[in-house]
């Protein structure tokens, strides 16, 4: 479900739940629909909250999966790798090499990263909710290859899910330069 909800509103929410353990998010739903509410009784919304009205924007509910434009961290000690991300722009997918669009554990992507396009696998993928045998990761995670399958990098400084490890023969050079598996 979308929501439009006011900058101010959004600004003040914030405030409210630094000192409240609240939802940030839930709670400017609320008072955003309380607000539509009161402006359809005509009641002036804006002296409620000292809010005005202004530009709005809208939030969706988070995806679980990586797709076309998701931001990737490079986690393996590859030049092209550390200078994106020490630059503060991650490599962006541009295309997924499966029939679905949606990248999963060691599906094969396509990156632009800092004006080139490279090839990575997805070693982590940032999930909303815990599922059997699928290690949960903070952060959507690639390592970077060339066209013929080698890793750019020479050492993986994040872990591997164990997945990886059952196809071996698919991921043998990964395997070889990572250091910890989960």
């Amino acid at each position: 479900m979308e929501h439009r909800i006011n900058v101010h509103v959004f600004a003040r929410c914030a405030e409210i739940s630094l000192q409240c353990d609240v939802n940030i998010l839930e709670l400017c739903i609320f008072i955003n629909d309380f607000l539509d509410f009161t402006s359809s009784v005509s009641m002036s919304s804006a002296s409620l909250f000292g809010v005005t009205s202004c530009r709005v924007f809208s939030t969706t509910g988070c995806l679980e999966h990586i797709h076309k434009l998701t931001r990737l961290r490079v986690v393996d000690n590859s030049k092209l790798g550390k200078e994106a991300m020490m630059e503060g722009k991650p490599p962006k997918v541009i295309h997924v090499y499966n029939k679905t669009g949606r990248a999963d554990l060691g599906d094969k992507v396509l990156l632009t990263i800092k004006g080139q396009m490279k090839k990575g696998i997805v070693v982590g993928a940032k999930w909303k909710e815990q599922q059997v045998l699928r290690p949960r990761f903070d952060s959507n995670n690639v390592v970077l290859i060339d066209d013929s399958g080698n890793p750019l990098g020479s050492r993986i400084l994040a872990p591997l899910p164990m997945k990886l490890r059952s196809q071996k023969e698919e991921y043998n050079k990964l395997i070889s330069i990572a250091t910890r598996f989960v």
